[in-house]
């Protein structure tokens, strides 16, 4: 029993990687031609490829669940194919059986993906988008639609460029009263965060009276804030680009500031219940291996894995924003998917037996 539960492992682990393979292949080529349109300056094509390398990680996670799919499709469908699965029955091997030997290496998978995602993404991600984001444009203080909006209180700032070191580039700061009227508007060619503050360098402050304007300049000052280098860069990063704990802190940060988390839940509960999610495809695979797909070719199975996973991937995107939209919940859009999925997994596999 071993070995066979060795030998169906591996098939599993084999496919399964196979498909991430070239599903991350295809998604950075894609990635180097959107890039390349941008090439000037300094942003170089060495440069261009430097940021999609290190963007893999994060995609590596991002696509675990199709290539879990299509995968077990593909891994199943060979043992199918060769009669193996046949002969396993026969020999008294149950369906419950071949589903744990198939669940097995998926979860180990699945595993190490997500240490992935919580280690090693957001450092690589980060880095990627702080030396694209200078590579690209001047760190002048001059606002550029790709810099970075915050809000903290009543003062709204904008950063041309975060760098991962606790450095700000091309830092705005607009501050309001209580009445949303503009009174005093900060800006700075560069703040270093040192221990427990900011310092702002070649800054200029204009404060704005009822008919009245005063500016000061200065060379360095110390700048008041609840922001730190460990919060920028979760601003930094897309909400799924983070990791668990980052999206855990932020959306707390952010709440506790009266800004909306709602798009910061969504993304932690979605990362949560990845694994979950994973599960269920390939609960899916399993059961269309034992039902309706039993006997048709290997191309007509990867075909109906790719057509599920793309349909699977449309309700999650298409739920996502709805829950922000009507309010409900974050956890039930992430959930419904994965539930939907489980009852047609285990509906097939019932009616195999």
């Amino acid at each position: 029993m071993k070995k066979l539960n060795r030998y169906v492992s591996t098939s599993i682990s084999n496919s399964i990687l196979l498909v991430l393979f070239i599903i991350i292949g295809f998604d950075s080529i894609a990635a180097i031609i959107d890039e390349v349109s941008l090439i000037e300056g300094n942003y170089t094509f060495s440069a261009v490829l430097i940021f999609v390398l290190f963007s893999v990680p994060g995609n590596v996670f991002d696509w675990l669940p199709f290539s879990a799919l299509v995968g077990s499709l593909a891994g199943l469908g060979t043992l199918a194919s060769s009669s193996e699965l046949v002969v396993m029955r026969s020999a008294g091997v149950s369906t419950l059986k071949i589903v744990w030997m198939v669940m097995r290496p998926t979860i180990v998978i699945m595993l190490i993906g997500t240490l992935i995602a919580e280690y090693v993404a957001p450092v690589t991600e980060n880095i990627a988008q702080s030396d694209r984001a200078i590579a690209l444009h001047n760190t002048e203080n001059i606002l550029n639609k790709e810099g970075l909006w915050h809000r903290e209180g009543n003062d709204f700032m904008h950063f041309n460029v975060v760098q991962p070191n606790g450095v700000l580039y091309g830092v705005t700061i607009y501050s309001f009263d209580d009445q949303r009227h503009l009174v005093q508007t900060l800006v700075a060619d560069r703040a270093i965060y040192q221990s427990d503050h900011w310092l702002l360098e070649d800054f200029s402050v204009s404060l704005l009276g009822s008919d009245t304007i005063e500016v000061k300049t200065g060379i360095s000052d110390i700048w008041e804030t609840e922001l730190t280098p460990n919060l920028l860069k979760f601003l930094v990063l897309d909400p799924i680009d983070l990791s668990i704990e980052g999206l855990w802190q932020y959306s707390n940060y952010r709440e506790q500031q009266g800004l909306n988390s709602g798009q910061y839940r969504l993304a932690l509960w979605k990362k949560i219940l990845q694994p979950v999610s994973t599960l269920s495809l390939v609960l899916i695979a399993i059961s269309f291996i034992f039902g309706p797909l039993r006997e048709v070719t290997m191309g007509f199975r990867i075909f109906i894995g790719v057509l599920f996973g793309v349909v699977f991937r449309t309700v999650q995107d298409m739920m996502s924003p709805a829950s922000l939209v009507y309010g409900f919940e974050p956890l039930y859009a992430s959930l419904i998917p994965i539930v939907t999925c489980l009852i047609i997994g285990g509906w097939f596999l019932r009616r195999a037996k």
